[in-house]
C-alpha cells in the first residue's frame, strides 16, 4: 500500500517540462538538469504499487510534477465516476503534485468509456454541468484544478457563446484555473477559419497556470481544405512556436509542457523540443524584467 506522505510538493518553475514516458527514465535520471519538470497522466498511476508507482516515486523526489487527467469526463452529462474520482484523490494525496489539470471534454456515456476527448456545445446547460463537476472534483481532491481548452473539429449550432466566454464563466464560478494549450488554439483556429492571435488576445491569460505545446497531423476535410488533428505525435511546428512566443509576450513566462504521446521519439529529440521552449521562455522573461 502507498504511504500518505511520499513527497512534498515542489513548485513548478517557469521553464519547459515534458510528459514522462517510462522508456525515457534512465535518460532523465542521468541528466536531470535537462528539463525543469515532468507531467504524468493520472490514469497511469492509480494503482497501489508496481513498477509505475516505484518510478514515479523516484522521479517525484527530484522533479516537480504536474498531474494531468484524461478520464474524468468533465463535460459529460450525468454524474462523475466516484470510484475514478476517489482513485484520483488517493494519487494526489501521496504524490502532492504542484499542478493538477483536466480537459474541457467528455468521454463517457451511459457507463461506457469512449477512447477520445469529445467536444460539447457552449451553452448555459453545458456550463452548469461543467461547473458542478469541477466544484465536485475540487471539493473531493481538495485543490484547484486547471481546465484545458480543447482542440475542435466541429462547431455546434446550439452554442450561444464563444469558447473563451465559456471558459471565463466556468473559471469565475468555480475558482478553477486554466491550462492554455497553444497547439489546440492553432488547430481549432485553422479548422474553423479564425485568427489564433485574436483568440490569444481575448484569452484570460491571468488565469493560466500552465501551457501545453504539441504536434499535430494535417488531413483534409470533404472540401479539400486542411483539417488539423491534435495527435501529439510529432514535433511542434513553426507557426505554433510563433504563437507560443506571441502568447508569452503578453503573459510573461509560464510553466510550459512539451506533449508527445504517440510515435514517441528518442529522448534527445524530446529534450531538444524543451530546449527550444526554454529559449522562448527566457526571451519572454528578459522582456518582463526590463
Amino acid at each position: 500500500m502507498l504511504d500518505g506522505n511520499t513527497t512534498c510538493p515542489k513548485n513548478i518553475p517557469n521553464k519547459a517540462g515534458v510528459g514522462y514516458k517510462p522508456q525515457h527514465l534512465n535518460s532523465i535520471l542521468n541528466n536531470p538538469t535537462a528539463i525543469g519538470w515532468l507531467e504524468i497522466h493520472a490514469e497511469n498511476y492509480m494503482g497501489d504499487g508496481g513498477r509505475p508507482i516505484a518510478q514515479l516515486k523516484r522521479l517525484a523526489e527530484q522533479f516537480p510534477i504536474s498531474c494531468h487527467g484524461v478520464g474524468l469526463s468533465i463535460g459529460a452529462e450525468g454524474h462523475l465516476d466516484i470510484d475514478h474520482l476517489n482513485r484520483l484523490k488517493k494519487l494526489e494525496n501521496w504524490l502532492k503534485p504542484a499542478l493538477f489539470s483536466e480537459h474541457l471534454a467528455w468521454s463517457t456515456h451511459d457507463g461506457f468509456f469512449l477512447n477520445d476527448l469529445l467536444p460539447a456545445p457552449y451553452t448555459q446547460q453545458t456550463a452548469d454541468t461543467v461547473v458542478a463537476h469541477i466544484n465536485q472534483v475540487q471539493d473531493v481532491v481538495g485543490r484547484q484544478m486547471l481546465l484545458e481548452n480543447p482542440s475542435t473539429y466541429v462547431m455546434f449550432t446550439e452554442s450561444d457563446r464563444s469558447e473563451i466566454e465559456f471558459l471565463r464563466d466556468v473559471a469565475k464560478r468555480t475558482g478553477c484555473g486554466l491550462l492554455l494549450d497553444v497547439n489546440n488554439v492553432f488547430v481549432s483556429a485553422t479548422n474553423h477559419g479564425y485568427s489564433p492571435t485574436e483568440y490569444i488576445d481575448a484569452f484570460p491569460l491571468e488565469l493560466v497556470g500552465e501551457i501545453h505545446l504539441g504536434g499535430h497531423e494535417i488531413d483534409a476535410d470533404d472540401y479539400g481544405d486542411d483539417l488539423l488533428i491534435d495527435s501529439h505525435s510529432r514535433a511542434v511546428v513553426d507557426p505554433v512556436w510563433a504563437l507560443f512566443d506571441y502568447t508569452l509576450q503578453k503573459s510573461g513566462p509560464l510553466p510550459t509542457l512539451i506533449e508527445w504521446d504517440n510515435d514517441i521519439p528518442e529522448w534527445e529529440v524530446l529534450a531538444s523540443e524543451a530546449v527550444l521552449a526554454d529559449a522562448i521562455l527566457a526571451k519572454a522573461g528578459a522582456k518582463a524584467a526590463v
